[in-house]
């Protein structure tokens, strides 16, 4: 297919036969294969991938709730075809016993007290509704590596320098992969935590865009388009002119407001200003 094939793709929306009541599927098509986006709906807007080649599937990414892991499990029995490799990037997931591949650093880094506290908090909050963390055994790639399974290349590459240290994901040379989907939308406070967190997503946008990819993934969104990837640049952009020209939180709100009128996540700009605006 040439490029923007993607967008003659075919949405594979829940179905009775799949029996779900939580999350949804969209399948976009490429050359040698397919990318099945699963919209977990839970309440970190998480999104799970299966990445469908001519013989075998590679999960990424997986859900943390059991409702989801059940719809996603059955999913992927739905498609008849072996797992060739799971991955586990920003997010642990409910791969339970299962042996899966993370970038380097990424397997200690989710045990230490950052990303491991992070998980205990889940736990508290969300009880037995969470699917207990995977126990299989752990293979890093190193940044600068690429892997290829059932024929389809993943290059794994650092992310944001300062997100969590996994990787910018690109797959099969049509899609990338990054912790956060690019998205017409105010930013959350969790993926811009401070002023310099602005230059990282600025610089880790720009390379995105720069790899020539068609389709953009987060582990947290789903699928955008490059259009998702030009407004997030110009909107960070116009947001360190704001920061940079407004001495307090409750002023670089309401210029946001003003410069993006309506923009959905409205809501969580105090948030976000407290995390930019903190001593």
């Amino acid at each position: 297919m040439k490029k923007l094939s993607f967008s003659l793709m075919t949405f594979a929306v829940a179905t009775a036969a799949m029996a779900q009541t939580k999350g949804r599927f969209e399948v976009y098509n490429f050359d040698n294969f397919k990318i099945h986006v699963y919209y977990t709906n839970d309440v970190m807007g998480d999104a799970s991938y299966i990445i469908e080649g001519p013989k075998a599937l590679i999960t990424m990414e997986h859900p943390l709730f059991k409702e989801n892991v059940t719809e996603f499990e059955a999913y992927v029995e739905k498609l008849g075809k072996p797992i060739g490799q799971r991955i586990a990037d920003y997010h642990v997931g409910g791969t339970g016993s299962e042996p899966y591949a993370m970038a380097e650093g990424m397997p200690e880094f989710s045990k230490g007290p950052i990303y491991g506290g992070m998980m205990q908090g889940f736990a508290q909050s969300f009880g037995d509704a969470m699917v207990d963390l995977p126990t299989g055994k752990t293979s890093e790639v190193a940044f600068g590596k690429t892997e290829t399974y059932d024929g389809i290349p993943f290059t794994f590459m650092r992310g944001a320098s300062t997100d969590f240290p996994a990787a910018s994901i690109i797959i099969g040379k049509k899609a990338y992969y990054t912790h956060w989907t690019p998205a017409k939308a105010h930013v959350s406070h969790l993926q811009v935590s401070s002023p310099a967190a602005i230059d990282a997503e600025i610089a880790e946008a720009r390379k995105a865009l720069a790899s020539g990819c068609e389709l953009f993934l987060g582990g947290h969104g789903g699928a955008a388009k490059a259009d998702a990837v030009e407004f997030k640049i110009s909107y960070l952009e116009r947001m360190k002119r704001i920061l940079s020209e407004n001495k307090t939180a409750e002023d670089f709100v309401a210029a946001m407001k003003k410069a993006f009128p309506g923009l959905p996540g409205e809501a969580g700009l105090p948030d976000l200003a407290k995390a930019l605006y903190k001593k």
